[in-house]
């Protein structure tokens, strides 16, 4: 790829990303209330995107050997543990994922 290629595909990106992000404010400035399906996609797209999130994560995990799947089912439990403890949501995925990476790297 070219220079020229690579820059024009950088800015195709940035320009996508800042649509993405300062569109939603332009189409609902001058509304006085968000819209119906706006709000309840608010509350429920988050879980779906973690749910999403959470199958990609674990759909490689071998059963075959104990360092195939133990480290993993370790770490989801301290996620879950430690989100209902705390209901932090990124303090419990940081700290899942530290665990994971400790598992695998040092123990497993």
């Amino acid at each position: 790829m070219t220079d020229n290629l690579v820059i024009i595909a950088v800015a195709v990106m940035a320009l996508v990303t800042a649509l993405t992000r300062f569109l939603p404010f332009a189409v609902f400035a001058g509304k006085e209330k968000t819209p119906q399906i706006i709000t309840r996609l608010s509350k429920t797209l988050p879980f779906a995107i973690m749910g999403m999130l959470v199958v990609f994560c674990l759909k490689d995990i071998s059963f075959l050997s104990l360092a195939g799947y133990l480290p993993a089912v370790i770490s989801v439990a301290v996620t879950a543990l430690l989100y209902v403890w705390r209901r932090n949501t990124l303090l419990s995925i940081i700290a899942g994922t530290l665990c994971n990476m400790l598992l695998v790297q040092l123990v497993f």
